[in-house]
């Protein structure tokens, strides 16, 4: 086993450089090294592993399997020690935080502003940087708090549950029927609107609302969106009917730039959770943000202290801590 007294911190720098840059030259001039100083790093760091940390075969030089699990946990380590030694050296009193925040595009898209604007009301000193990878499932491995898109599953993450997602049909209130409308005759005849879901059918949860109003409708037709963002932006054009999240955009219905015309409503199986990584349970700016989050979204019992209480014990002021 390998101990922390023996931690090759050279070899994982000279990793981490490579592995960002996918290049030993411009690793090399990243470090201001030689570009066999950063071979022989690396070579060593794979001899103590015992496997290749990257596939060097001709035009396709990049990560292996092993080499990938291990980049986001370097990165990260060297992200915090990085801002860690930089908090020492500028210490003005109140030490500034950032966290690296991985949002689904949708809810980064709708949401991301006024939680931003919130979260630094409320708590000035934790920095949030925020990312929306387009994925499903579980956080990635460098990220310090993630809100991920999935259905209920077994995770090596702590996870929370935020809240689960209920589509029912929205569009344009000029597109929309008059009120003793049939939805079977509308739906028939309207523009479905679909929103791509990965490894799954593009009709799918129209065809699970048909099967649970007992209609018939032809679900394979109508228009594929990457993100329930860009289905909600065409159908407020004045086209098109979509299933999307009443909670996600609450606003554009409150507004009037969407209506639901049918009561019609779906529980597909998929929520929004927080993620976090078990090792950072006991990092207070993680549980700072991610306690917020929950409080935010109204899913978790009340906490026993405020988010501005827990703000105090990241600051260290003594006096009121």
């Amino acid at each position: 086993m390998i101990d922390r007294r023996w931690l090759p911190l050279n070899a994982l720098r000279a990793f981490e450089a490579v592995g960002r840059h996918l290049s030993f030259t411009a690793a090399a001039q990243a470090l201001s090294v030689s570009q066999s100083a950063i071979s022989r790093h690396v070579i060593a760091l794979e001899s103590l592993l015992g496997t290749p940390l990257f596939d060097r075969r001709p035009q396709q030089f990049g990560l292996t399997d092993a080499g990938a699990a291990l980049l986001p946990v370097v990165r990260k380590s060297f992200d915090r020690m990085e801002q860690a030694l930089n908090d020492i050296v500028h210490d003005r009193g109140a030490k500034l935080r950032n966290l690296r925040v991985q949002l689904p595009t949708s809810f980064a898209h709708l949401m991301a502003v006024p939680i931003l604007r919130e979260f630094r009301a409320e708590c000035p000193l934790v920095l949030l940087d925020i990312e929306s990878p387009h994925a499903v499932g579980h956080a990635a491995r460098d990220a310090d708090v993630a809100v991920i898109y999935a259905k209920p599953q077994v995770s090596d993450q702590v996870v929370n549950l935020l809240w689960m997602e209920r589509l029912t049909p929205l569009c344009h209130p000029g597109v929309a029927p008059r009120e003793d409308a049939d939805m079977a005759a509308f739906l028939s005849g309207a523009e479905l609107l679909h929103v791509k879901l990965d490894g799954e059918p593009r009709h799918k949860m129209w065809h699970m609302l048909a099967s649970q109003a007992a209609i018939k409708l032809d679900v394979e037709r109508g228009l594929v969106f990457d993100t329930s963002a860009l289905a909600a932006q065409y159908a407020m054009s004045g086209a098109g009917i979509a299933l999307l999240d009443r909670h996600m955009f609450a606003a554009d219905i409150a507004a009037g730039r969407l209506v639901a015309p049918f009561d019609a409503m779906l529980e597909g199986g998929f929520g929004y959770y927080i993620a976090i990584h078990p090792e950072d349970l006991a990092d207070p700016a993680i549980s700072l943000f991610r306690d917020w989050m929950i409080r935010r979204f109204g899913m978790a019992a009340p906490l026993s202290e405020s988010a501005g209480q827990r703000q105090l014990r990241i600051v260290g002021d003594e006096k009121t801590a």
